[in-house]
């Protein structure tokens, strides 16, 4: 899943972009309204994390700008702004949630999970595919409950294929969406985890088939499990 972060404050923003990092997120950050503004307008992200006072527009416009264009991307505001006519303002103009400073990093995350399941039609923190089990908030996937060992960036392709199940996935949406600015994607990078993710989990009845020309599709294998 790709987050964009939006905050002017140097040390808050490193640490949200190093605990979103950790929880296998590929993380934009910006800390400029314009900028925030430009990248929304040119990229496709799954969640918005969005601070109020920055230079230039401030989130309040960034989010009139990005509903304007009709994106139904979550947006979470983070603000030191408390006051029940500014969370009525940010509520109206289209945020999803409303978190003020400061706060517990443990809420903010939770809160993000819970707009990215939003986002994606999921009502659970679980997500089922036979008898695995990937558990969103504690980042572990498990097999009839003995976990399987993933890496980071494994359990974000999974869990990105789980959110499109019986849907073919292209190599340019997963790049788009497990990747941010700062990576490096090589031209085989996708090929190479899918191959990687796909040995580690065809024993549990779980199925990537290749749609040449137009990219993944996860199925399940009944006779495998």
């Amino acid at each position: 899943m790709r987050i964009l972060l939006v905050e002017d404050d140097e040390i808050l923003a490193d640490a949200l972009f190093r605990a979103l990092i950790q929880s296998a997120y590929a993380v934009d950050l910006v800390a400029e309204g314009n900028q925030a503004d430009h990248a929304l307008a040119t990229h496709s992200y799954d969640l918005v994390v969005l601070d109020v006072g920055l230079p230039g527009l401030s989130g309040f416009d960034i989010l009139k700008r990005l509903r304007a264009r009709r994106s139904r991307v979550p947006v979470l505001i983070l603000t030191a702004l408390d006051a029940l006519a500014d969370r009525v303002r940010g509520l109206d103009l289209g945020a999803d949630d409303y978190l003020t400073k400061p706060f517990d990093l443990p809420e903010l995350e939770a809160r993000v999970r819970a707009l990215l399941r939003r986002g994606s039609g999921q009502s659970t923190p679980d997500l089922m595919h036979g008898r695995l089990r990937l558990d969103s908030a504690g980042r572990r996937l498990y097999y009839d409950e003995q976990p399987i060992e993933l890496s980071a960036r494994e359990l974000a392709l999974f869990e990105l294929l789980l959110m499109r199940e019986g849907r073919v996935v292209s190599k340019e949406h997963m790049v788009n969406h497990l990747y941010g600015w700062g990576d490096e994607v090589g031209p085989n990078a996708m090929e190479v985890y899918v191959y990687r993710l796909r040995k580690k989990l065809e024993a549990y009845g779980c199925c990537i088939r290749t749609i040449r020309g137009m990219g993944y599709l996860l199925e399940h294998n009944d006779a495998a499990a």
